[in-house]
C-alpha cells in the first residue's frame, strides 16, 4: 500500500551511462570536487511513521524493542533519520492500518464549537516520536491523507473526494475549510503540548489519486486557494506549511506552478512535497521553496521481503540508493524521505516487524538510506563533482563541521579504482557482503587526493576527517 552559517553540506553527482572497466587497474581518471560550486541546502532524510506502524515495534519485548529503535533511529549504528514524517488521522475508528481522528464526529457543522479529542498515544507516533527526540531526531512533519468524512463531499475519509467548499465543491452541510485548517493546527498543538514540535504540516497526500483508505483529492488550483486559508492560520500558530505530495514528480509540476503563480499562495508555503511512484524524481521542480522527496518505496506486491542488495528487484538496497542519489543529484531535493520505516509481512520498509512472534528482520536498504543519512546532515548546499569514470554516480557533500563526504555508486558488474580529491578519507561499503562497514584496502593515500577501489555493484561512502583533525 503507498500510503502514503557557517559551512554547509553539499551534493552533486555526475550519471555516466556506459559500463564499467574490465578490470580495476590501472587507476581510472578521477573523481574531482568542484567546492566553489553551490547547490541545494540539505534539510535531512527520514521516512514515515504513520498507519499505526509504531505500535508493532511497541508490541515488542523490551530487549527486541530496543534493538529495533536503535536500528532505526540510532545517529552512529542505525538509520540516522533526521526528520520524520507523521501522519494526522481521519478515521473515526481506529484499526491497525487506520488513524484516529482529533475529532471523529461532526461537531455540528464547520461553525459549531470543535469537540476534539487526544489520546496522548496517536497511533504510537508520540511515543516513537520522543525516543527518537532522544536519540537525537528533532524535525517532525505532519500530514494529513484525508479530512474527516464529514468534511467532504463524499462523505467518508476514503476514496477520495474533496474538501467542501472548496472551488466547484458544494456539500449540505456547508463550507469545511477554516474549519479544516484549524482542525490541522489542533494538531499541531495536541504535540505542543506533549512538548514536541511539529515543524511542518500538510493538509494533503497525493491529491491526484484515489485510494480505498484515507485520501482526498485537490486539483492544483484547489490547493493553492486551501494554501490561503490554511497558511494565515497555521503561521499564528508557529507551524509551517508543506504541499503538496503528489503521487508522482512529473505530476507534482502542476502543483508547484499553481502555488508559484499565486504570490500569496507562495508566501505561505514553507516546503514543497512531491512523491516517486507515477514518476521518478529525475529534474527539479518548478518552484522556489525547498522541494522534499517525501515519499517513496518499491512495491512488495510482486517482490515480497527483501533483503538482498542485488538480485535485480525494485526492493534491493541498490535500488534505494540510486534513488536517493537521482533526488538529491539531479532533481535537487532538500530530503529524501523513504516511505516506512518497520512494517510487517511483505513490506518494503527497512525493517521487518513480527510482532506476534516478537522478532524482526533487517534489510539492505536500511543500510543504504544509513550510508547517507548517517553522514550527510541536516545543512547541505550543493557542491561540484567532476567526474569522468564509466558507470559511477557520484554525489558529493560538505557539511557544518567542515567534514566532507562522497557517495559513489559503482553500477558495473567489475571493480573500479579511481583517485577522488578528498584528503584523510575513511571508506565504508555497502554490498552484498557489506553492510555499510569498513573495509581494509579500500583507501589509500595520504596526500591530496585518495585513491579509491570500487567493489562492483557497490555503493562507497568517503568520509573526510574535519579540518584540523588527524
Amino acid at each position: 500500500m503507498l500510503r502514503s552559517p557557517s559551512l554547509v553540506a553539499a551534493v552533486v553527482a555526475v550519471t555516466v551511462l556506459s559500463g564499467a572497466p574490465a578490470q580495476a587497474h590501472p587507476a581510472q581518471p578521477g573523481i574531482g570536487l568542484d567546492r566553489a560550486e553551490r547547490h541545494q541546502k540539505i534539510d535531512g532524510f527520514g521516512y514515515s511513521i504513520a498507519f499505526q506502524r509504531t505500535t508493532l515495534i511497541h508490541n515488542l519485548s523490551e530487549q527486541n524493542r530496543e534493538q529495533v529503535l536503535d536500528l532505526l533511529l540510532d545517529r552512529r549504528t542505525g538509520a540516522a533519520p533526521s526528520i520524520l514524517r507523521l501522519g494526522i488521522g481521519s478515521s473515526s475508528t481506529d484499526p491497525y492500518d487506520w488513524m484516529l481522528s482529533i475529532q471523529p464526529t461532526d461537531p455540528g457543522g464547520p461553525d459549531a464549537t470543535p469537540n476534539y479529542q487526544w489520546d496522548g498515544w496517536d497511533g504510537g507516533q508520540v511515543w516513537y516520536v520522543k525516543e527518537a527526540r532522544e536519540r537525537g531526531v528533532d524535525r517532525f512533519y505532519a500530514d494529513a491523507w484525508s479530512a474527516p468524512g464529514y468534511m467532504k463531499d463524499n462523505g467518508t475519509d476514503a476514496n477520495g473526494g474533496a474538501l467542501c467548499g472548496l472551488q466547484g465543491v458544494t456539500c449540505a452541510s456547508g463550507d469545511w475549510r477554516e474549519a479544516y485548517a484549524r482542525y490541522l493546527v489542533q494538531y499541531a498543538r495536541f504535540y505542543r503540548q506533549e512538548g514536541i514540535r511539529l515543524d511542518e504540516i500538510g493538509f494533503t497526500n497525493e491529491p491526484d489519486w484515489t485510494a480505498p483508505y484515507a485520501s482526498m483529492r485537490f486539483t492544483p488550483a484547489q490547493a493553492a486557494e486551501f494554501m490561503k486559508v490554511l497558511g494565515p492560520i497555521a503561521r499564528r500558530a508557529g507551524v509551517g506549511v508543506a504541499c503538496c505530495d503528489s503521487f508522482g514528480w512529473q505530476q507534482s509540476e502542476a502543483y508547484a506552478q499553481a502555488i508559484e503563480a499565486d504570490p500569496e499562495a507562495r508566501k505561505h508555503l514553507k516546503i514543497f512535497t512531491g512523491h516517486g511512484y507515477a514518476s521518478p524524481a529525475e529534474h527539479p521542480l518548478p518552484t522556489t521553496a525547498p522541494t522534499w522527496m517525501s515519499e517513496w518505496a518499491a512495491s512488495s506486491v510482486q517482490d515480497g521481503w527483501n533483503e538482498a542488495w542485488d538480485s535485480g528487484k525494485g526492493t534491493d538496497g541498490i535500488r534505494l540508493a540510486e534513488r536517493i542519489h537521482d533526488s538529491l543529484a539531479l532533481a535537487d531535493a532538500s530530503a529524501f524521505l523513504f516511505w516506512l520505516g518497520g512494517s510487517r509481512g511483505a513490506t518494503a520498509a527497512l525493517v521487518q516487524i513480527d510482532d506476534a512472534n516478537d522478532a524482526y528482520r533487517v534489510s539492505s536498504r536500511l543500510y543504504a538510506f544509513a550510508a547517507y543519512s548517517r553522514y550527510i546532515r541536516p545543512g547541505a548546499v550543493r557542491i561540484g563533482v567532476d567526474s569522468g569514470v564509466a558507470g559511477l554516480k557520484v554525489s558529493a557533500y560538505r557539511n557544518a563541521d567542515g567534514s566532507e563526504v562522497v557517495q559513489i555508486i559503482n553500477t558495473g558488474e567489475e571493480a573500479v579504482t579511481t583517485e577522488v580529491d578528498l584528503k584523510r578519507a575513511t571508506g565504508y561499503v555497502t554490498d552484498a557482503t557489506h553492510n555499510l562497514e569498513k573495509v581494509p584496502g579500500v583507501v589509500a593515500g595520504k596526500g591530496r587526493h585518495s585513491t579509491v577501489t570500487l567493489a562492483p555493484r557497490s555503493l562507497t561512502t568517503l568520509v573526510s576527517a574535519r579540518p584540523g583533525r588527524h
